[in-house]
């Protein structure tokens, strides 16, 4: 399990670089991996950039990168499948706020790790399309040795979005589900969102995960 976590950690470092910004393209004018590879630049422009460096500029890079992640992550498709069936049976008002909380979720856990990134070299390795989805793979050097990293997309009205990222057989959305799993079981909806609300504060008021 630690050396999965390691390797997770590794992976947000790129994985989230390629997928938590805009498609400027449409799917009908270029391949899924030809609309991730310009991605890669504009990250790391918002990175590498003086002006938003440092503590001082947290608040201003991290609300750059959301502002990007918006618009080429599917926050509410990742969360309709982290909740499976549960998804079904709440309102539209219940999912909106769960999307939310979700998203605010990922940016405490993820946006950190993603800032620590030190420039690791990306190569794009293959690319499967069946229908309306399609997996983007690439390799990163970690740890000495080659990091293979899935991205898992769909076609959203022509335009290829990313909505889970998978490593070793193990993805984003579904190691969400496990841990919400036994959650939803006893405490049901309510009872995740006050787990989610709880782990969000602890974020905001200590910068961890209580």
């Amino acid at each position: 399990m630690r050396s999965y976590q390691n390797k997770m950690v590794a992976a947000v470092l790129v994985g989230f670089m390629l997928f938590f910004l805009p498609f400027s393209l449409s799917a009908n004018t270029g391949t899924a991996t030809e609309q991730l590879k310009p991605i890669l630049d504009k990250l790391v422009a918002i990175l590498s950039d003086p002006a938003l460096k440092g503590d001082e500029n947290k608040t201003a890079r991290r609300e750059k990168i959301m502002d990007s992640v918006k618009e080429g992550f599917d926050f509410r498709e990742m969360s309709r499948k982290v909740l499976g069936k549960t998804w079904n049976d709440i309102s539209e008002e219940q999912r909106d706020q769960f999307t939310e909380l979700m998203t605010k979720l990922l940016e405490n856990v993820y946006i950190g790790k993603l800032e620590s990134y030190t420039g690791q070299a990306i190569t794009f390795t293959g690319e499967r399309v069946k229908g309306d989805r399609a997996q983007v793979t690439t390799t990163i050097i970690h740890e000495g040795a080659e990091l293979p990293i899935h991205y898992i997309l769909y076609d959203k009205q022509g335009k290829w979005m990313v909505y889970d990222i998978n490593i070793e057989g193990v993805s984003l959305v579904r190691n969400y589900m496990e841990q919400f799993k036994s959650i939803l079981r006893t405490e049901k909806f309510e009872g995740l969102v006050k787990v989610i609300e709880d782990k969000n504060r602890s974020f905001e008021e200590n910068g961890t995960e209580g």
